[in-house]
Order: C-alpha cells, then structure tokens, then sequence
C-alpha cells in the first residue's frame, strides 16, 4: 500500500458536473479528500454541508485571487504595494480553513509587476509569510508555498521550488512547507526524483500532472511509477492532490490509479 492519500482537485476534475454534484462524485470514485483553490465563490457553511454529505476531508484552498489581470490575480504575498489585500485575503482564508478544517492553505505568490525587481518581490513575500505565520500560530493549518514555472507564468514570484524551500528554512517554522507540484517541478529544469529527496523534510502537500500537455500520469513525460515510490522512499504520508485536466472524462482519466499503486476505494452510496 502506498503511504500518502489522493485528493481529487475539483476545480480540474469533475469538470462535466456543477460543483456541487463534485463532491459526491469524487467519493464514488474512492477519493476520501478533495482539495480546490477558490472556495470564496460559496458560503462556508455550504461547503461544509457538502464535505459532509460525501465523507470527504478538505484537504486544501487556496489564498484568495485579485482581481483578473492584476499582478496579483493569482496571489498578492509576492507582490509589493498589495501589502493589506494580502492581509485581508490571508485572514479570510483563516475563517474558510477553520469551516472546512483543511489542514493546508496555499499561500499564492502572485506575479512580478513589471516596474519590481524579483528581489523587491521576494523580500516582500519574506516579510508576508512572516505576518501569515503569526496569525497561523494557533491553527490546525499549514501553509504552503508552491513555485510555478516560467513556460506557465513567467512573471510568478516564485519559479523554482529551492527557492520557496529557501524562504521556509529562513522563516524556519513547523507550520510553513513548501508545495511539490510534480508537474511544475519537471517543467523547472526535471531531476524530480533527486528533488524530491533533496526537499523531503519540507514537503508539506504533493500535487500531480504529467508534463508537458498537464494531462493524468501515465500521458506524458514523467515516469510516475518512480515518482510514487520515491514519495514512498522519504517517508511522505500526507495527501496528493491530483490537479490536472483529463483527457477523456474524470472517471476514465482515473485508469492510472491501479498500475501505480493506489486501488480505488469502493464506491459510497449517495
């Protein structure tokens, strides 16, 4: 048996249903945990209500998102002059992490404006990871930091996962990990295996997709197999949130689940 759990991200799974019906679906398919990253769009306690309906556990959300186009459209922490959006947005999280009980929070960096240098932007992502920890302090949760390559998104705060391990290790705090998206990682110059194990002690939360189209494992470049019992290798028995986009339909994108090892649960019934 493998040692970490899968989570269904149902912002890229379950895409045929409303997102009400997702959840349901996820746990007939055997997930037993669901992650998502824009839980603001619905009230808390109707997110709840569902959770609870299918027996699943919140695994993860996001930080919230500003507005679309804007620097910090997918997160403000790295972005200089967003200094009390962050803030606003950090606590909202708080209160949707303590509904939902979800262990983890992706804090988004945010992307670069053009007028910041990458050092200004990181100096500030420094400094509001340091806010969001005290504020953290007397949680149930983790926060996160992923990296996004730069074929995504050239211009994130963060574009290698060393560096998001790098601000963990400078803040130095059991609640701050860093996020290892397989699928980034390998877009970020690969070596996924040696990464993993270089970054063990930091890993917090595990997200895949196969490179380069971020279909399911098993369609692209990265030999899943490896990556599994790698995460077996150093201990990792946390959750892995399967964020990529289905080539057929969710439930025949999920054939990947029994060749690398995870056995879909039997189905529950509504």
């Amino acid at each position: 048996m493998r040692k970490a759990k899968l989570a269904a991200n149902l912002k890229w799974l379950f895409k045929e249903l409303d997102f009400e019906s997702r959840f349901q679906a996820a746990a007939h398919a055997g997930f037993q945990g669901v992650e998502y990253p824009n839980p603001y769009a619905f009230e808390p306690t109707k997110l709840r209500g569902w959770l609870d309906r299918a027996g699943l556990k919140q695994v993860l959300i996001n930080t919230p998102g500003g507005p679309t186009g804007s620097p910090s459209e997918f997160g403000s922490a790295g972005v200089p002059g967003c200094e009390q959006e962050f803030r606003n947005g950090f606590l909202s999280a708080l209160e949707y992490a303590d509904w939902l009980d979800a262990g983890v929070i992706h804090v988004m960096a945010g992307n670069v404006p053009p007028e910041v240098t990458r050092r200004q932007a990181a100096a500030t992502l420094v400094a509001n990871m340091s806010w969001a920890l005290e504020q953290a302090q007397n949680t149930n949760t983790v926060l996160v930091m992923e990296a996004i390559n730069r074929f995504t998104m050239p211009r994130h705060s963060l574009d290698e996962i060393e560096h998001a391990a790098e601000i963990a290790a400078v803040l130095d705090s059991p609640k701050l990990g860093v996020l290892f998206d397989v699928f980034h990682v390998q877009r970020s110059g690969g070596n996924v295996l040696e990464r993993l194990q270089n970054l063990a002690p930091q890993i917090a939360h595990v997200q895949v997709a196969d490179s380069p189209h971020r279909h399911e494992p098993g369609t692209g470049e990265i030999a899943y197999s490896a990556v599994f019992d790698q995460l077996d290798n150093i201990g990792y028995d946390g959750w892995i949130g399967c964020e990529y986009e289905p080539t057929t339909s969710t439930l025949e994108s999920l054939w990947w689940r029994g060749p690398l090892g995870y056995e879909p649960a039997q189905g529950r019934a509504s």
